[in-house]
C-alpha cells in the first residue's frame, strides 16, 4: 500500500504535500529535521492522507494536490479542520 499525505507545519500552518509507503516512519523522519523540505518548519503534523494500491498511482494523486484545482480539493476537505 502506498500513500499520499498532507502534512502542516505547526511553526508556520504550511502544507506539504508527499507520498509514500509507510505513514510512521515518514512522520518520524520529519520530525526528526532529516526532511530538507520541512525541517526548517518543524514540527509538522499529519493532516489528510490517501491510501493508493500502487506507488503509480499515489505520485499521480500527489501531482494533482499541487495543482490549483487539488489544493482546492484539499481545503474543502479540511474545511472543518482550517475553520475550527
Amino acid at each position: 500500500m502506498h500513500y499520499t499525505y498532507i502534512l502542516q507545519s505547526k511553526k508556520d500552518r504550511q502544507f506539504y504535500t508527499g507520498y509514500t509507503h509507510d505513514l510512521k516512519q515518514l512522520l518520524n523522519l520529519h520530525n526528526n529535521g532529516m526532511v530538507v523540505s520541512t525541517k526548517n518548519r518543524l514540527p509538522v503534523k499529519l493532516v489528510y492522507f490517501e491510501a493508493c494500491a500502487n506507488q503509480q498511482d499515489a505520485t499521480h494523486r500527489e501531482k494533482y494536490l499541487k495543482t490549483a484545482w487539488g489544493k482546492r480539493y484539499i481545503k474543502s476537505r479540511l474545511n472543518n479542520y482550517l475553520t475550527g
